[in-house]
């Protein structure tokens, strides 16, 4: 921040002498300006101690002069005295005390030069003091980025630099932690949140700022590449030069967490892989001895193995503790079979959801076979979560898929569709099959003699290239028959 007019004024050396606007002492001096010129206001940016010997000011024209200079927004004006005026005319003091502005007097062997260089100094001080600051403020959120809570303790070490309210959120926007009025600005902040996260242009967007009369708002996206996540601060006054190089230190640490947690996740996930791929090859021991060296492990007693569809990472993220890793397109999770109930019901959430038989761990891959199973079905069934031993439990049938097993059917009875377009050779077959090959029976079903059905059966295993005689053939046949209806 520049110095005040009160601070220039008070030092001894100068020996500078306040005539009026002794209220407007506390305006910050921007700059310097000296200028003999009659309008200097063109020249000015605002904010500036115009100094002046007062060589083209006399009583006609002191009151515009002040008013220009009101109108440009100076800080104050001060007028040398020993040259172009032994003392300031009365008729500039009178003006600027109606204008506000304050007008000081210069001794004649008070250089403008020095004032120049007072105010230089000033500022230049002001700077240091607000990079040290800032320098500070960034070592105390590096070091709450070290400790174990990490992205929560620069939340709350951000809070206590700025003296505001501060909120780290998801990517969907969630709060993760919040200090002060935090967690209760969210719901004001979620259309911005919309704005940042479909920002153009493909990377990661730029933070925006709010304001309202008793509050400002910086809103920062996290993520390198894309938005993986947000936080906000907020503050009951305006954002100095310093609280921005604050917030922009805690965003470029928060972002350094997400992204290093997301690569050490990532990392984690391929060791998790690889450790089910030696668990289903029926490698169980090196597989457990993997996930003890990482301080992981599989629960102890039978093992229900759960496949999951969905997207895999909030998938992952829902399965918690428990050991998951994403397969060809799904992620399987193992547990204990007491928790498989529990877990799969959060599982779901994000998609379908399969669960096999409790299993031990040396037959890892017959569970996941069987959750696979059950996850196609609930697939076909559109439901939540599906069980394999409730498919079991309603047949063969239940347990092939229905396009593969339509397919087959067919293919397999399309001769006997062909032939003369006799249906009655599919009944004949059907009710052999049924009456587990006994003649009499089958033609006494049928309503015909049993060298009739004799003749078509033979004509059926002519036209199939089966015999009928093998129980495999007839076990084709039949799931044939039931899956065609």
């Amino acid at each position: 921040m520049a110095p005040t007019l009160r601070t220039v004024v008070r030092r001894l050396p100068l020996r500078l002498g306040v005539l009026a606007g002794h209220d407007g002492l506390d305006r910050p001096v921007s700059w310097v300006a000296v200028s003999e010129l009659e309008d200097p206001t063109p020249f000015l940016e605002g904010g500036e101690l115009v100094l002046t010997t007062g060589m083209r000011l006399d009583a006609g024209n002191a009151a515009p002069y002040v008013a220009r200079l009101v109108g440009k927004g100076v800080t104050g004006l001060g007028l040398g005295v020993g040259l172009g005026h032994e003392t300031v005319p009365a008729e500039l003091v009178a003006a600027a005390a109606r204008a506000g502005l304050p007008l000081v007097e210069v001794p004649r062997d008070t250089p403008f030069v020095a004032i120049s260089k007072l105010v230089s100094d000033l500022i230049a001080a002001e700077q240091y003091d607000e990079i040290s600051r800032a320098f500070a403020a960034q070592g105390r959120l590096t070091r709450a980025a070290l400790r174990p809570e990490g992205p929560r303790a620069v939340i709350d070490r951000l809070a206590r630099e700025l003296g505001g309210w501060a909120v780290l959120l998801d990517e969907s926007g969630a709060v993760r932690h919040a200090t002060g009025r935090g967690a209760s600005r969210v719901a004001a902040l979620r259309p911005e949140l919309e704005r940042l996260r479909k920002a153009p242009g493909g990377g990661a967007p730029a933070s925006l700022s709010l304001s309202t009369p008793g509050e400002y708002v910086i809103v920062q996206p996290l993520g390198a590449r894309r938005v993986r996540g947000f936080f906000a601060v907020g503050l009951e006054r305006p954002f100095t030069p310093v609280a921005h190089t604050v917030v922009n230190a805690a965003g470029s640490l928060l972002t350094l967490a997400v992204e290093h947690g997301r690569e050490h996740l990532a990392a984690e996930r391929r060791v998790r892989s690889a450790v089910l791929g030696l668990l289903l090859a029926g490698q169980a021991r090196a597989g457990v001895e993997a996930l003890e060296r990482l301080g992981d492990g599989l629960p102890d007693g039978p093992l229900t193995v759960l496949c999951a569809a969905g997207d895999a990472e909030a998938v992952l993220e829902a399965a918690g503790s428990e050991f998951a890793a994403p397969l060809d397109g799904r992620t399987v999770v193992v547990v204990a079979g007491d928790r498989a109930e529990e877990t799969a019901a959060a599982l779901a959430e994000h998609g379908p959801v399969g669960i096999g038989a409790p299993v031990a761990l040396d037959d890892l891959r017959a569970g996941l076979d069987q959750a696979d199973r059950a996850l196609a079905a609930a697939r076909r069934a559109s439901a939540g979560v599906m069980r394999f031993a409730d498919l079991a439990g309603q047949g063969l049938l239940a347990l092939i898929d229905p396009e593969a097993s339509a397919a087959f059917a067919t293919a397999l009875l399309a001769p006997l569709r062909e032939y003369g377009s006799r249906a009655d050779l599919l009944e004949s077959l059907r009710a052999y099959l049924a009456c587990n090959g006994h003649w009499d029976a089958a033609a006494q079903q049928l309503g015909v003699h049993r060298h009739t059905l004799r003749y078509r059966m033979r004509r059926v295993a002519e036209l199939l290239g089966r015999d009928l005689d093998d129980p495999a053939a007839r076990a084709e046949l039949w799931v044939a028959l039931a899956v065609a209806g």
